[in-house]
């Protein structure tokens, strides 16, 4: 018998910085996308347990898991959050990285 694996509602990704001289953003939300994109497609519809790394998929596990992910793709990502349900999840900033 497989695991259950958790269902991923809502994810949300934060970054800081300068803003762009011309754009008047950090970051076009086509960027932040596209580096999700990889790691979505590794979650969405697969067994979380058996993905390298989230073994024991839990909210806060999770959403370090794509802080780290995200990290060098996005230097400036701040936090990640992610709701399980509408009032419900956790939040990750990179307190231990």
């Amino acid at each position: 018998m497989r695991p259950l694996a958790r269902a991923l509602v809502r994810a949300r990704i934060f970054v800081r910085g300068p803003l762009g001289e011309r754009s008047g953003w950090v970051v076009d939300f086509a960027e932040i996308k596209d580096a999700f994109k990889p790691y979505y497609d590794q979650l969405d519809h697969h067994y979380l347990n058996e993905v390298e790394g989230l073994e024991n998929p839990t909210s806060e596990v999770l959403a370090r898991w794509i802080y780290e992910k995200l990290r060098p793709q996005l230097p400036g990502i701040r936090r990640v959050e992610l709701y399980e349900t509408c009032t419900a999840g956790a939040v990750y900033s990179g307190e231990d990285a």
